[in-house]
C-alpha cells in the first residue's frame, strides 16, 4: 500500500521525480478512472472518461466526454485503450495536474461495465 491509496506498486523502478512510487510527488483529492486515448506526448497520457448527463427537456441522457492530461512515470506500461486509475496532485504543468498511478485489470471493467 503506497501513497494512502489502495494501490499495488510497481515491479519496476524509475528515476522520474515526478513518480508518486520512486520520486517526490504527492497525491491528494480525488482519484479517477478512465481510458488511455493518446500516448502521443512525452511522459503524459491523455485519460478519456465518458459519462451521461440527463437532458430535462427531453427526458433523455446524452454522453459528454472529459479529457484529463496525467503524467505517465516510466515504471508504469500503459498504452492506448487501457483503463487505468489516475490521482490528483500538484499542478505538474499547465494541463496537467495528475498523475498516472495504476492500469486496472481488463477483466475487472469487462465485469463492471456490462455488455449493454
Amino acid at each position: 500500500m503506497a501513497l494512502g491509496l489502495n494501490v499495488p506498486k510497481p515491479e519496476t523502478t524509475c528515476s522520474d521525480p515526478n513518480c508518486p512510487f520512486h520520486g517526490t510527488l504527492s497525491v491528494r483529492g480525488q482519484t479517477v478512472e478512465g481510458e488511455v486515448a493518446s500516448t502521443d506526448m512525452e511522459k503524459t497520457v491523455v485519460v478519456e472518461r465518458e459519462y451521461d448527463v440527463k437532458v430535462p427537456k427531453y427526458d433523455r441522457f446524452m454522453k459528454r466526454r472529459s479529457r484529463i492530461s496525467a503524467h505517465h512515470p516510466d515504471c508504469l506500461d500503459v498504452s492506448v485503450g487501457d483503463t487505468v486509475r489516475i490521482a490528483e496532485t500538484r499542478p505538474l504543468s499547465k494541463t496537467k495536474s495528475h498523475v498516472v498511478v495504476e492500469r486496472v485489470a481488463a477483466e475487472a471493467t469487462a465485469a463492471a461495465g456490462g455488455d449493454d
